[in-house]
């Protein structure tokens, strides 16, 4: 295609993404390889999706399969793959009941929904307000990017829904505060990734699952960014020793297949009656066959160990290589979550790693966050740790 014909055809897409001049057009493992042939080494997984790296041979092999048997159908009739990709989930995770659909945002809504409809139907209380947490993030969906505790994503998008209350992060105080007879969930991210790479605090979750069970108030966890394996558990609740009512998943489920989950507790299970949600792609032959293959790979093989193992890795590396560097403020996350937190902002650093093959993304205007796959190398690693450093010690040249 001739750049001209490129231009022309990126033209007919609406804007909404600020793009960097790179067309990616091949992967495997840890690497890229864009139009041009020049290889990158990926320390952004399609942002914490391709946990399993590249094109994983497994999952390609449980794709071709479907795709030679059965594409769609719909969820009028029992779909074989759907029931055992639940039945994964909830023999390795807390929940005992799965909701099929095919992104974050959406996963996101459904548990707004079935919080509400929870306290309202079943328990008959009529309580319909989430608590969120500023610097949070959950989605571009009307009902997501309310929940979201930033105000740039919802600039012009007024009237906003009501029922959504928000306090600062990590803050047991303003938590009991915004209690009130309203209240039928908080939404918690147990790190916010988007808003910076910010661990939630053990005492504070622990707290704030205490007033939860006092007050009767849902506990839905946002593992979307988090979940499949990403922090070094196979869901970031594991490291918090905590069940939530409900939790969300997304991203690295479907190893790049778009495909999310909404997971509940038993007690749930009947505010979702027949007709009371659905979804036209949610749970396809295809995509539960991507998302059987991707959980039996992550736990068969131990890969949330690995992540754990790997990420303690890279973080050692990433302080012993940038001590001393004042543009450096913190390093900091869970598993292969990792940010650095910068004492200026950062995009040029991003388009210079790019340059040096390393593909990087941000959290925040001050913070690189790094997501390597979870089969990366100590070499893989250690190529990225050597590419950073070099940059961060001349960051000035990079404004």
């Amino acid at each position: 295609m001739s750049e001209k014909t490129t231009a022309a055809a990126a033209n007919s897409l609406l804007p909404t993404y600020a793009r960097y001049p790179i067309a990616l057009v091949k992967g495997e493992g840890s690497w890229l390889w864009d139009d041009q042939g020049k290889r990158y080494l990926d320390f952004m997984s399609g942002i914490a999706v391709t946990n399993l790296g590249h094109a994983p041979r497994k999952i390609k092999e449980a794709l071709i399969k479907q795709l030679d048997e059965l594409w769609h159908v719909s969820n009028l009739f029992h779909i074989p793959n759907q029931e055992e990709a639940a039945k994964l989930l909830t023999d390795n995770s807390s929940g005992d009941a799965v909701f099929f659909c095919n992104s974050g945002a959406e996963a996101n809504e459904a548990a707004i929904k079935l919080a509400r409809k929870y306290q309202q139907k079943i328990k008959g209380n009529g309580r319909y307000e989430i608590i969120t947490f500023e610097n949070s993030f959950h989605g571009r969906t009307l009902a997501t990017l309310t929940a979201t505790g930033q105000e740039k994503v919802k600039e012009g998008f007024a009237p906003l829904p009501e029922g959504f209350r928000y306090i600062p992060y990590n803050d047991i105080e303003a938590l009991e505060a915004a209690i009130s007879d309203k209240t039928a969930a908080v939404m918690l991210e147990l790190v916010q990734a988007e808003g910076g790479i910010y661990p939630a605090d053990p005492a504070f979750v622990h707290a704030l699952c205490k007033l939860c069970r006092k007050h009767g108030i849902l506990l839905i966890v946002d593992e979307i960014q988090t979940g499949m394996g990403r922090t070094g558990k196979l869901f970031a609740y594991e490291h918090y020793g905590i069940e939530p009512d409900i939790f969300t998943l997304a991203k690295g489920l479907g190893s790049g297949f778009p495909v999310g989950a909404m997971v509940c507790r038993e007690e749930l299970r009947e505010a979702f009656s027949p007709g009371s949600h659905g979804s036209t792609f949610g749970g396809t032959p295809i995509a539960t066959a991507v998302v059987k293959a991707t959980l039996e790979t992550i736990v068969g093989d131990r890969l949330s160990e690995r992540a754990e193992e790997k990420g303690d890795y890279l973080t050692s590396q990433l302080k012993a290589k940038l001590e001393g560097h004042s543009f450096v403020k913190d390093i900091r996350g869970k598993g292969l979550l990792v940010g650095i937190e910068c004492a200026e902002p950062i995009a040029g650093l991003l388009t210079a790693a790019q340059d040096k093959g390393l593909l990087v993304i941000s959290a925040g205007p001050n913070v690189i966050r790094l997501l390597p796959n979870l089969l990366v190398t100590n070499e893989e690693i250690d190529q990225a740790v050597s590419i950073l450093a070099e940059l961060l010690a001349g960051a000035g040249d990079h404004k």
